[in-house]
């Protein structure tokens, strides 16, 4: 699995935790909602700024995020 393939898996599976819609994450985060499905979908690759910014909305840090795509990356190993 590809690196922002895996942080987007990451990303969705945490807003889903949360029960929020894309369009609710996207305005926490200050961020398009077509961005965010980008990243979701692994095609946009988020910035450090934007990775911050998305963590704070999904109310967790950004290393959490990180370490869950790691965890997917491995897995598929």
């Amino acid at each position: 699995m590809e690196i922002p393939v895996a942080f987007g898996k990451a990303v969705k599976i945490r807003r889903i935790e949360l029960s929020i819609s894309q369009e609710d994450l996207a305005n926490r985060a200050g961020l398009s909602r077509s961005f965010l499905s980008g990243v979701e979908q692994g095609n946009r690759q988020a910035s450090v700024s934007t990775v911050w910014r998305l963590s704070e909305a999904l109310e967790c840090r950004p290393s959490d995020l990180w370490l869950k795509a790691e965890v997917l990356i491995v897995g598929e190993s």
